[in-house]
């Protein structure tokens, strides 16, 4: 890894134009809000009526990353250089589906990205121990049957600390939101780039 004074920040993903709609899901998906199928959101936001799967107990709605909605095979990449560290394919419905985790050298301490709903394949080329540069393609979007049965977008997380599993809770209860909000910062406030 880089020396942490000199970190290279690349796009987690790429639209093919020159900016990307927020989007707020506060009241549940709606796809109409997304523009050619992008949108990007959602950090420690409530959201009512999206996490209906029995893992939720209907109590857990603050999500803890970011959203990235594209199309189905849109590439993601890691936005400095790091180490995938673990991998996973999480296929109960309502879960992350093909799921990598990378750990970078930030500002002199470990920092941990998740990359949830991603392809199946992505898997087949980021496997554990992989050295990753920025800017290097680590993976694509899956569809619903290889992604959690979600529509298709980037789950993405960072955790301060190691989540030793490609695993962090992408939604916290209230009671859990200020002890999360600690543990996993808002990325765009981290890296300052998710999208160009």
């Amino acid at each position: 890894m880089k020396n942490e004074n000199q970190i290279k920040v690349h796009a987690v993903m790429i639209p093919p134009f020159d900016s990307i709609p927020e989007v707020d899901f506060s009241g549940g998906f709606n796809p109409a809000l997304l523009k050619d199928g992008w949108g990007i959101g959602g950090y420690n936001e409530r959201r009512e009526n999206m996490y209906i799967a029995p893992q939720y107990k209907n109590e857990r709605n603050i999500h803890m990353g970011v959203d990235i909605w594209a199309p189905i095979g849109e590439p993601v990449y890691a936005p400095a250089d790091g180490i995938v560290a673990y991998t996973a394919n999480h296929d109960e419905a309502g879960n992350y589906g093909g799921t990598i985790v990378l750990r970078h050298l930030f500002k002199g301490r470990e920092l941990f990205a998740l990359y949830g709903h991603l392809s199946l394949h992505s898997l087949n080329i980021s496997q554990p121990g992989k050295n990753v540069m920025a800017g290097e393609r680590i993976g694509w979007l899956g569809d619903e049957s290889e992604n959690g049965n979600w529509h298709p977008h980037l789950h993405y997380q960072l955790s301060f600390s190691d989540p030793e599993e490609a695993d962090m809770p992408g939604v916290v209860s209230e009671k859990e939101r200020e002890a999360a909000l600690k543990r996993y910062p808002d990325p765009e406030k981290i890296f300052e780039l998710l999208y160009c």
